[in-house]
C-alpha cells in the first residue's frame, strides 16, 4: 500500500525526523498516523485518515511507517499500530491507539477544527465524507479484533509452533540483537549505532538478521509488541530499540545491566563476578549524605518483601521488573514497591548503598536478595519459598480462601448489613429477627466494613445481594427464602439436619 487511499493527496508520508520535526514545530495541526504494512487495522483506520484529511484542509496528515522510522516511533514510545499522535502550537496534546474511527474523528476536530468558516467541525463530516462503506468496515472490524494493540501477555497472532521458535531464537545467546543486515555488515542507520555501542561495550552477542526471514520479522514485532527494528535482548527479555539502547548506554545503565546479568566482557572472556549480596560497604567513603542514608535504609524496611522496580506492579516500565512482579505474584506475598523512575536521588543512592547497580532489586527483611536473575533461579530451585517461609512472611491469603473461612466461620452464618444488635436495612434485620424468633443461634458478619468481602461474596456464591444466609458453608439464600422457610415451619428443621 505505497500512496494514501485518498485520491486527494493530503496525506504526506514522512522521510526522515528532520521533517516531521520541523512540521510540528511550525505550531500547525499536526496529525501523525503510525502504520505498518502488515497490520490490517492500519490500513482500515488509513482510508478514515484520508477522509479526514479533506475535511480539515489546514490541518498537516502525516503517515509514518513505525518500523521504517523507528526514530520518530520511538520518540513518541509507539509499541502497537495503528497509532495517532496529535500536535499543536508544537507540543503533543493527544494520542490515541487501536483502530477506533469514532475517536480519531473526534480527536482530529478537537485539534484541527473549527474549519475556517466557522461551522462546527462536527465528527459527522466524517460520515459524509468517509461514507457509510468504509465506516461500517472499519466498526466491523474493530469489533472483531478489538484494538489491533498487541497484547503481551496473549501473543495473539504468533501460533506457538512460530512462538518456539521465536523463544529459542531470543535465548540462543545471553545477549541477542535481531537487525537489518549482520554486525559486519549492517543495512540500516539504527542496526549500526546498536552495533557499535554493543562492541564499545565490549560484550559478546548473537544476531539474527530480521531481512533473511520475513516470518521472524513479522512475528517478532507481534510477540514483544514492538513494532520496528534493531531489538536488543538481554537474558531473554526485551531492552529496546536503538533510542533506548543509546540512552542506556550514555547513562552507563546498559553495562550495569549487562554485569547484574552476568554477561562477560568480551575483553575478559570471564563471568563477571555477581555484585556481593548483603550492604556492601556502606562507609563514609560511600559519599552518601547520612540523610539519604537513613531514608534509604528506612525504604528498604518500609516492608516485610519490598521490591524497587522501574514502574508500578500494575505498569511495569521493564521486562526485568515485570518478571520479579509476576514471581513475586506467583509466591503469592505482598511486597512494598518503589518506583526508582520517580526518584533519581533514590535511583542512584541505592545502587551505592547496596552495591548493586541495577533494576530491579528486592528485599526481605531489609536485606538485599538481588535482581531478576537471581529471583528467577531461587523460585526454580524451590529457595524463594524457604527463605520468605524462614523470614515469618506468610502468602497472603487468596480472597477465596478467605471468603470459605468466613462462611466456614459458624454452623450458622449471616453476612448482612449492620450487626444483629443494630441491622442497617429492613432485609437483614427481618433476617436476624426470624432467626431470633426460632432461637437460631448464628454467627454474622457486616458486609458494609469491607468492601472486598462484600464484592467477592457476591461472584462467589453467585448471589447479587445481601444478606445471604449459609448453613454448614452452603448458601441457604437471602431475605424472601428465609421468611418463606419460617412461615412453612422448616427453617429451624433446614439449620439443624
Amino acid at each position: 500500500m505505497g500512496g494514501s487511499g485518498s485520491g486527494s493527496g493530503s496525506v504526506k508520508d514522512v522521510q526522515s525526523k528532520q521533517e516531521h520535526d520541523n512540521l510540528v514545530r511550525s505550531g500547525a495541526p499536526v496529525i501523525v498516523h503510525f502504520w505498518a504494512s502488515w497490520c490490517e487495522a492500519s490500513n482500515h483506520m488509513d482510508q478514515v485518515f484520508s477522509h479526514l484529511s479533506t475535511d480539515f484542509p489546514h490541518a498537516h496528515f502525516l503517515r509514518v511507517e513505525a518500523e521504517e522510522q523507528p526514530e520518530i516511533s520511538e520518540a513518541y514510545s509507539v509499541s502497537a499500530v495503528p497509532f495517532f499522535v496529535f500536535s499543536k502550537d508544537g507540543k503533543t496534546v493527544d494520542t490515541l491507539e487501536g483502530a477506533d474511527p469514532s475517536s480519531l474523528a473526534n480527536k482530529v476536530a478537537k485539534v484541527a477544527g473549527p474549519i475556517n468558516h466557522g461551522e462546527p467541525a462536527a465528527p459527522a463530516s466524517l460520515g459524509l465524507a468517509a461514507g457509510p462503506t468504509v465506516l461500517e468496515t472499519v466498526k466491523e472490524f474493530a469489533k472483531e479484533n478489538g484494538p489491533s494493540h498487541v497484547d503481551n501477555k496473549g501473543k495473539p497472532g504468533v501460533n506457538d509452533a512460530l512462538k518456539g521458535r521465536l523463544q529459542q531464537l531470543i535465548e540462543s545467546n545471553p545477549v541477542m540483537v535481531f537487525m537489518k543486515g549482520s554486525p559486519d555488515e549492517p543495512r540500516c542507520g539504527f542496526s549500526r549505532k546498536v552495533v557499535d555501542i554493543l562492541k564499545e561495550e565490549k560484550v559478546l552477542f548473537g544476531s539474527f538478521d530480521i531481512l533473511l526471514d520475513n516470518e521472524v520479522r513479522e512475528g517478532l514485532k507481534k510477540y514483544s509488541n514492538w513494532p520496528t527494528f534493531p531489538q536488543l535482548y538481554c537474558k531473554g527479555e526485551l531492552l529496546g530499540g536503538c533510542d533506548i539502547v543509546i540512552a542506556m548506554h550514555e547513562s552507563g545503565e546498559l553495562k550495569e545491566v549487562f554485569r547484574d546479568h552476568g554477561i562477560p566482557s568480551d575483553s575478559e572472556n570471564a563471568k563477571v563476578t555477581e555484585a556481593g549480596s548483603g550492604k556492601g560497604g556502606i562507609s563514609e567513603s560511600t559519599g552518601l549524605s547520612t540523610t539519604l542514608s537513613s531514608r534509604l535504609e528506612s525504604l528498604v524496611n518500609s516492608s516485610p518483601v519490598m521490591l524497587f522496580m522501574k514502574g508500578k506492579p500494575d505498569e511495569p516500565k521493564c521486562g526485568f521488573s515485570h518478571k520479579s512482579v509476576e514471581i513475586l505474584e506467583q509466591e503469592k506475598v505482598e511486597f512494598g514497591s518503589f518506583d526508582i523512575l520517580s526518584d533519581e536521588e533514590v535511583r542512584q543512592g541505592l545502587k551505592v548503598y547496596s552495591n548493586w547497580s541495577s533494576y530491579p532489586q528486592l528485599y526481605i527483611k531489609g536485606e538485599l536478595i538481588g535482581g531478576s536473575d537471581i529471583l528467577l533461579e531461587m523460585q526454580k530451585s524451590g529457595e524463594l519459598g524457604k527463605v520468605l517461609a524462614e523470614k515469618g512472611i506468610i502468602q497472603k491469603e487468596s480472597l477465596e480462601d478467605r471468603l470459605r473461612k468466613l462462611i466456614a466461620s459458624s454452623p450458622v452464618m449471616l453476612f448482612m448489613k449492620g450487626t444483629p444488635d443494630a441491622p442497617r436495612c429492613g432485609f437483614s434485620s427481618k433476617v436476624v429477627n426470624a432467626l431470633a424468633e426460632e432461637g437460631v443461634r448464628f454467627g454474622s458478619f457486616d458486609i458494609l466494613t469491607n468492601e472486598e468481602v462484600r464484592q467477592g461474596l457476591k461472584v462467589f456464591s453467585n448471589w447479587p445481594t445481601f444478606p445471604q444466609l449459609y448453613y454448614k458453608g452452603e448458601l441457604i439464600g437471602g431475605c424472601d427464602i428465609v421468611l418463606e422457610l419460617k412461615e412453612n415451619g422448616e427453617l429451624k428443621s433446614t439449620l439443624s439436619e
